[in-house]
Protein backbone atom coordinates (compact mmCIF):
# COMPACT_ATOMS: atom_id res chain seq x y z
CA UNK A 1 0.00 0.00 0.00
CA UNK A 2 1.55 3.36 -1.02
CA UNK A 3 1.91 5.64 1.97
CA UNK A 4 3.52 9.02 2.39
CA UNK A 5 4.42 11.02 5.47
CA UNK A 6 3.76 14.70 5.97
CA UNK A 7 7.43 15.42 5.32
CA UNK A 8 7.12 13.84 1.86
CA UNK A 9 4.43 16.26 0.68
CA UNK A 10 5.96 18.70 -1.81
CA UNK A 11 4.64 22.12 -0.84
CA UNK A 12 4.57 24.62 -3.72
CA UNK A 13 6.48 27.86 -3.21
CA UNK A 14 3.28 29.92 -3.52
CA UNK A 15 1.91 28.42 -0.30
CA UNK A 16 2.47 30.97 2.43
CA UNK A 17 4.57 29.87 5.45
CA UNK A 18 1.64 30.43 7.79
CA UNK A 19 -0.61 28.12 5.73
CA UNK A 20 1.92 25.40 4.92
CA UNK A 21 0.66 23.06 7.65
CA UNK A 22 -2.91 23.54 6.44
CA UNK A 23 -1.89 22.74 2.86
CA UNK A 24 -0.19 19.55 4.04
CA UNK A 25 -3.26 18.66 6.12
CA UNK A 26 -5.48 19.08 3.07
CA UNK A 27 -3.12 17.12 0.81
CA UNK A 28 -3.01 14.22 3.26
CA UNK A 29 -6.81 14.27 3.60
CA UNK A 30 -7.46 14.40 -0.14
CA UNK A 31 -5.03 11.60 -0.93
CA UNK A 32 -5.83 9.58 2.19
CA UNK A 33 -2.14 9.68 3.08
CA UNK A 34 -1.06 8.00 -0.16
CA UNK A 35 -0.18 10.83 -2.52
CA UNK A 36 -2.82 9.52 -4.94
CA UNK A 37 -6.20 11.10 -5.55
CA UNK A 38 -9.55 9.30 -5.62
CA UNK A 39 -11.86 12.09 -6.79
CA UNK A 40 -15.60 11.43 -6.79
CA UNK A 41 -16.89 13.83 -9.47
CA UNK A 42 -20.35 15.17 -8.68
CA UNK A 43 -20.37 18.30 -10.83
CA UNK A 44 -22.40 16.92 -13.74
CA UNK A 45 -25.77 18.33 -12.62
CA UNK A 46 -24.60 21.54 -14.29
CA UNK A 47 -22.28 20.04 -16.89
CA UNK A 48 -24.70 17.42 -18.28
CA UNK A 49 -27.88 18.44 -16.44
CA UNK A 50 -30.36 15.71 -15.52
CA UNK A 51 -29.50 13.25 -18.29
CA UNK A 52 -26.69 11.84 -16.14
CA UNK A 53 -29.01 11.27 -13.19
CA UNK A 54 -32.28 9.93 -14.56
CA UNK A 55 -33.05 7.68 -17.49
CA UNK A 56 -32.49 4.27 -19.01
CA UNK A 57 -29.72 2.29 -17.33
CA UNK A 58 -29.50 4.69 -14.36
CA UNK A 59 -30.64 3.52 -10.93
CA UNK A 60 -33.60 5.57 -9.69
CA UNK A 61 -31.65 6.44 -6.53
CA UNK A 62 -29.50 8.76 -8.64
CA UNK A 63 -32.45 11.07 -9.30
CA UNK A 64 -32.11 12.34 -5.71
CA UNK A 65 -28.94 14.47 -5.15
CA UNK A 66 -28.54 13.16 -1.60
CA UNK A 67 -27.49 9.88 -3.24
CA UNK A 68 -24.13 11.48 -4.03
CA UNK A 69 -23.47 12.35 -0.42
CA UNK A 70 -24.57 8.97 0.90
CA UNK A 71 -22.04 7.38 -1.47
CA UNK A 72 -19.39 9.78 -0.22
CA UNK A 73 -20.21 8.94 3.39
CA UNK A 74 -20.50 5.18 3.13
CA UNK A 75 -17.89 4.58 0.44
CA UNK A 76 -14.14 5.15 0.31
CA UNK A 77 -13.20 8.33 -1.55
CA UNK A 78 -10.57 11.04 -1.33
CA UNK A 79 -12.70 14.07 -2.18
CA UNK A 80 -16.22 14.77 -3.35
CA UNK A 81 -16.13 17.44 -6.05
CA UNK A 82 -19.17 19.61 -6.68
CA UNK A 83 -20.35 23.18 -7.05
CA UNK A 84 -20.40 25.46 -4.00
CA UNK A 85 -24.19 25.55 -3.78
CA UNK A 86 -24.57 21.78 -4.00
CA UNK A 87 -22.04 21.30 -1.21
CA UNK A 88 -23.59 24.08 0.88
CA UNK A 89 -27.01 22.39 0.80
CA UNK A 90 -25.78 19.05 2.14
CA UNK A 91 -22.44 19.52 3.92
CA UNK A 92 -23.87 20.05 7.41
CA UNK A 93 -25.40 16.58 7.23
CA UNK A 94 -22.18 15.06 5.87
CA UNK A 95 -19.35 16.78 7.77
CA UNK A 96 -16.95 13.85 7.45
CA UNK A 97 -16.59 14.13 3.65
CA UNK A 98 -13.59 15.94 2.16
CA UNK A 99 -15.00 18.54 -0.25
CA UNK A 100 -13.50 20.05 -3.39
CA UNK A 101 -15.46 23.05 -4.64
CA UNK A 102 -15.85 23.30 -8.42
CA UNK A 103 -15.39 27.00 -9.14
CA UNK A 104 -16.70 27.14 -12.71
CA UNK A 105 -19.27 25.21 -14.72
CA UNK A 106 -21.39 25.43 -17.83
CA UNK A 107 -24.17 23.34 -19.35
CA UNK A 108 -23.77 21.39 -22.57
CA UNK A 109 -26.74 23.10 -24.25
CA UNK A 110 -24.53 25.38 -26.37
CA UNK A 111 -22.53 23.12 -28.67
CA UNK A 112 -19.19 23.92 -30.27
CA UNK A 113 -20.91 24.43 -33.65
CA UNK A 114 -22.70 27.41 -32.10
CA UNK A 115 -19.86 28.82 -29.99
CA UNK A 116 -16.54 27.73 -28.55
CA UNK A 117 -16.84 26.63 -24.92
CA UNK A 118 -16.29 29.04 -22.05
CA UNK A 119 -16.91 28.07 -18.45
CA UNK A 120 -16.87 31.23 -16.29
CA UNK A 121 -15.99 31.32 -12.63
CA UNK A 122 -19.26 31.30 -10.69
CA UNK A 123 -18.14 32.81 -7.37
CA UNK A 124 -15.02 34.24 -5.83
CA UNK A 125 -12.72 32.56 -3.37
CA UNK A 126 -14.07 34.56 -0.42
CA UNK A 127 -17.41 32.75 -0.67
CA UNK A 128 -15.62 29.41 -0.39
CA UNK A 129 -13.37 30.56 2.45
CA UNK A 130 -16.46 31.75 4.34
CA UNK A 131 -17.91 28.24 4.08
CA UNK A 132 -14.65 26.81 5.36
CA UNK A 133 -14.72 29.25 8.28
CA UNK A 134 -18.28 28.09 8.99
CA UNK A 135 -16.96 24.55 9.44
CA UNK A 136 -17.34 22.90 6.02
CA UNK A 137 -14.49 20.46 5.39
CA UNK A 138 -13.21 22.08 2.18
CA UNK A 139 -9.77 20.82 1.16
CA UNK A 140 -9.50 22.14 -2.38
CA UNK A 141 -10.90 23.82 -5.47
CA UNK A 142 -11.54 22.70 -9.03
CA UNK A 143 -11.64 24.60 -12.31
CA UNK A 144 -12.25 23.55 -15.95
CA UNK A 145 -10.25 24.89 -18.91
CA UNK A 146 -11.15 24.15 -22.53
CA UNK A 147 -7.87 24.36 -24.41
CA UNK A 148 -8.32 25.33 -28.05
CA UNK A 149 -11.41 27.41 -27.32
CA UNK A 150 -11.14 31.02 -28.43
CA UNK A 151 -11.80 31.79 -24.76
CA UNK A 152 -8.91 29.71 -23.45
CA UNK A 153 -6.86 32.76 -22.43
CA UNK A 154 -9.66 33.99 -20.18
CA UNK A 155 -10.05 30.61 -18.51
CA UNK A 156 -6.29 30.21 -18.09
CA UNK A 157 -6.02 33.64 -16.50
CA UNK A 158 -8.89 32.89 -14.11
CA UNK A 159 -7.36 29.53 -13.21
CA UNK A 160 -3.88 30.93 -12.71
CA UNK A 161 -5.08 33.61 -10.32
CA UNK A 162 -7.33 31.14 -8.53
CA UNK A 163 -4.47 28.70 -7.97
CA UNK A 164 -2.26 31.44 -6.52
CA UNK A 165 -5.00 32.53 -4.13
CA UNK A 166 -5.96 28.98 -3.19
CA UNK A 167 -2.38 27.97 -2.39
CA UNK A 168 -1.91 31.12 -0.33
CA UNK A 169 -4.90 29.94 1.74
CA UNK A 170 -3.69 26.35 2.08
CA UNK A 171 -6.07 24.78 -0.46
CA UNK A 172 -5.32 22.26 -3.20
CA UNK A 173 -6.41 22.84 -6.80
CA UNK A 174 -7.47 20.27 -9.38
CA UNK A 175 -7.77 21.48 -12.98
CA UNK A 176 -10.11 19.76 -15.41
CA UNK A 177 -8.47 20.39 -18.82
CA UNK A 178 -10.19 19.29 -22.01
CA UNK A 179 -9.12 20.31 -25.53
CA UNK A 180 -12.38 21.44 -27.11
CA UNK A 181 -13.64 23.97 -29.64
CA UNK A 182 -13.82 24.54 -33.38
CA UNK A 183 -10.01 24.54 -33.60
CA UNK A 184 -9.81 21.04 -32.06
CA UNK A 185 -10.42 18.14 -34.44
CA UNK A 186 -9.47 15.28 -32.10
CA UNK A 187 -10.20 15.99 -28.44
CA UNK A 188 -8.43 12.83 -27.22
CA UNK A 189 -5.33 13.09 -29.39
CA UNK A 190 -2.41 11.86 -27.22
CA UNK A 191 -0.26 14.92 -27.98
CA UNK A 192 -3.10 17.24 -27.00
CA UNK A 193 -3.70 15.35 -23.76
CA UNK A 194 0.01 15.58 -22.92
CA UNK A 195 -0.12 19.28 -23.80
CA UNK A 196 -3.04 19.78 -21.44
CA UNK A 197 -1.08 18.10 -18.66
CA UNK A 198 1.83 20.44 -19.23
CA UNK A 199 -0.44 23.49 -19.15
CA UNK A 200 -1.78 22.37 -15.75
CA UNK A 201 1.77 22.15 -14.42
CA UNK A 202 2.62 25.63 -15.71
CA UNK A 203 -0.48 27.07 -14.05
CA UNK A 204 0.56 25.47 -10.76
CA UNK A 205 -2.19 22.87 -10.30
CA UNK A 206 -1.73 20.09 -7.76
CA UNK A 207 -3.65 17.60 -9.93
CA UNK A 208 -5.03 17.66 -13.46
CA UNK A 209 -8.01 15.69 -14.71
CA UNK A 210 -7.80 14.75 -18.40
CA UNK A 211 -9.65 12.43 -20.73
CA UNK A 212 -7.79 9.19 -21.47
CA UNK A 213 -5.93 9.60 -24.77
CA UNK A 214 -7.18 7.73 -27.82
CA UNK A 215 -4.35 6.75 -30.21
CA UNK A 216 -5.49 6.44 -33.83
CA UNK A 217 -4.11 5.65 -37.26
CA UNK A 218 -0.54 4.41 -37.21
CA UNK A 219 -0.22 5.04 -33.48
CA UNK A 220 -0.51 1.49 -32.15
CA UNK A 221 0.02 2.31 -28.49
CA UNK A 222 -2.67 1.40 -26.00
CA UNK A 223 -4.45 4.32 -24.30
CA UNK A 224 -2.48 3.60 -21.12
CA UNK A 225 0.83 3.61 -23.00
CA UNK A 226 -0.06 6.95 -24.59
CA UNK A 227 -1.07 8.28 -21.19
CA UNK A 228 2.48 7.74 -19.93
CA UNK A 229 3.70 10.69 -22.01
CA UNK A 230 1.02 12.92 -20.49
CA UNK A 231 1.99 11.81 -16.98
CA UNK A 232 5.60 12.73 -17.75
CA UNK A 233 4.52 16.12 -19.17
CA UNK A 234 2.59 16.82 -15.96
CA UNK A 235 5.76 16.69 -13.88
CA UNK A 236 4.91 17.33 -10.24
CA UNK A 237 1.24 17.89 -11.06
CA UNK A 238 -0.51 14.59 -10.43
CA UNK A 239 -2.42 13.35 -13.47
CA UNK A 240 -5.77 11.58 -13.14
CA UNK A 241 -8.18 10.37 -15.83
CA UNK A 242 -11.85 11.11 -16.21
CA UNK A 243 -14.00 8.01 -15.77
CA UNK A 244 -16.29 8.61 -18.74
CA UNK A 245 -19.65 6.97 -19.33
CA UNK A 246 -20.71 3.92 -17.33
CA UNK A 247 -19.20 0.56 -18.28
CA UNK A 248 -19.16 -2.79 -16.49
CA UNK A 249 -17.06 -2.88 -13.34
CA UNK A 250 -14.38 -5.26 -14.62
CA UNK A 251 -13.73 -3.14 -17.71
CA UNK A 252 -13.55 0.03 -15.63
CA UNK A 253 -11.24 -1.43 -12.99
CA UNK A 254 -8.95 -2.90 -15.66
CA UNK A 255 -8.69 0.50 -17.38
CA UNK A 256 -7.96 2.16 -14.05
CA UNK A 257 -5.28 -0.37 -13.14
CA UNK A 258 -3.56 0.17 -16.49
CA UNK A 259 -3.81 3.95 -16.21
CA UNK A 260 -1.93 3.83 -12.89
CA UNK A 261 0.55 1.01 -13.48
CA UNK A 262 1.21 1.51 -17.20
CA UNK A 263 0.24 5.12 -17.76
CA UNK A 264 1.69 6.63 -14.60
CA UNK A 265 -1.58 8.20 -13.47
CA UNK A 266 -1.72 9.49 -9.92
CA UNK A 267 -5.27 8.38 -9.19
CA UNK A 268 -8.68 8.71 -10.82
CA UNK A 269 -11.63 11.07 -11.18
CA UNK A 270 -14.87 9.14 -11.48
CA UNK A 271 -18.49 10.30 -11.54
CA UNK A 272 -21.10 8.53 -13.65
CA UNK A 273 -19.50 5.10 -13.29
CA UNK A 274 -20.15 5.41 -9.57
CA UNK A 275 -23.30 7.44 -8.97
CA UNK A 276 -25.50 5.93 -11.69
CA UNK A 277 -25.63 2.70 -9.69
CA UNK A 278 -27.68 1.76 -6.64
CA UNK A 279 -26.28 2.94 -3.32
CA UNK A 280 -24.99 -0.51 -2.34
CA UNK A 281 -23.34 -1.10 -5.70
CA UNK A 282 -21.91 2.42 -5.87
CA UNK A 283 -20.40 2.11 -2.39
CA UNK A 284 -18.81 -1.22 -3.32
CA UNK A 285 -17.40 0.30 -6.49
CA UNK A 286 -15.83 3.22 -4.60
CA UNK A 287 -14.13 0.67 -2.40
CA UNK A 288 -12.90 -1.34 -5.39
CA UNK A 289 -11.63 1.81 -7.12
CA UNK A 290 -9.90 2.93 -3.95
CA UNK A 291 -8.43 -0.53 -3.45
CA UNK A 292 -6.59 -0.09 -6.77
CA UNK A 293 -5.93 3.64 -6.48
CA UNK A 294 -4.93 3.91 -2.85
CA UNK A 295 -3.76 0.40 -1.96
CA UNK A 296 -2.34 -1.14 -5.16
CA UNK A 297 -4.78 -4.06 -5.19
CA UNK A 298 -4.75 -6.32 -8.23
CA UNK A 299 -7.71 -6.25 -10.62
CA UNK A 300 -8.85 -9.64 -9.33
CA UNK A 301 -8.73 -8.54 -5.69
CA UNK A 302 -10.51 -5.27 -6.48
CA UNK A 303 -13.25 -7.21 -8.26
CA UNK A 304 -13.75 -9.30 -5.14
CA UNK A 305 -14.20 -6.05 -3.22
CA UNK A 306 -16.81 -4.90 -5.75
CA UNK A 307 -18.57 -8.25 -5.62
CA UNK A 308 -18.75 -8.06 -1.83
CA UNK A 309 -16.51 -11.07 -1.28
CA UNK A 310 -14.07 -8.99 0.71
CA UNK A 311 -14.27 -5.59 2.33
CA UNK A 312 -11.93 -2.65 1.92
CA UNK A 313 -11.30 0.21 4.28
CA UNK A 314 -8.45 2.60 4.99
Amino acid sequence: MPKITRDQVRVPADVMPETEDLYVDNYMKATRGTGRLMLFACDQKVEHMNKDFYGEGIDIADAEPQHLFEIGKQGVIGVLAGQRGLIAQYAKDYPEINYLVKMNSKTNLVGTKQDDPYSPQLYDLDAVLAMREAGVNIVGLGYTIYLGSEYESTMMAEAGELIAQAHANGLLVVLWIYPRGKAVTAEKDPDLIAGAAGVALCLGADFVKVNPPKPEGEDHRSPAEALKIAAMAAGRTGLVCAGGSTVDAETFLTQLYDQIHVGGACGNATGRNIHQRSLDEAVRLTKAISAITLADYSIADALEVFEGKKDFAL
